[in-house]
């Protein structure tokens, strides 16, 4: 069984960025920021496709051990890797949190600079289960979620879907 390890986020500034999720969603910083030559570096040549100059990166972490990488990258070459990885851009749909009090961390995003793109939804008429999208200063997507993951959707059933539909 495989387990999710982290998430890597692309950022423009890895100062405020860390700053950021920090004060947002209490992350916590697990190592240093680390600048990384591309072109001196094996393996970053390798992933990067000799596309990549210059990237600075710091390791954070949630409470449950889940690793947010956060990459500046530094003069990228302005060209299309040939193995498609544009690794500069924002290049996931969305990273989600579980918080204990949603409405709490919602009103916080759009406070410490981030925006809200949806309302806070309930997703069964049933279940106290709660979700929202929201996007940090740079333009990436979070979900808020009030409950795990596993929590919510193990006992999902097409008829959540149907009773939604009909309203």
């Amino acid at each position: 069984m495989s387990t999710i390890d982290h998430v890597g986020l692309s950022v423009p500034n890895i100062d405020k960025a860390i700053k950021w999720y920090t004060a947002t969603f209490d992350i916590f910083q697990i190592s240093e920021i680390i600048e990384v030559n591309c072109e001196k570096d094996p393996i970053t040549k390798d992933i990067f496709d000799n596309v990549c100059k210059k990237f600075k990166i710091v390791h954070m972490c949630t409470s449950d051990g889940i690793g947010v990488e956060l990459f500046q990258f530094i003069n990228p070459k302005n060209e299309m890797p040939s193995n498609n990885f544009e690794f500069w851009k924002t290049s996931i749909t969305h990273i989600a949190f579980t918080t204990k009090n949603i409405e709490e961390v919602y009103d916080k995003i759009k406070s410490t600079g981030g925006k809200h793109k949806s309302k806070i939804w309930n997703l069964f008429e049933n279940k106290p289960y709660k979700v929202c999208y929201c996007e940090d200063p740079w333009g990436n997507i979070i979900e808020l979620s009030s409950h795990p993951y596993s929590v919510i959707w193990s006992n999902y059933s097409k008829t959540h879907l149907d009773q939604k539909n009909k309203l």
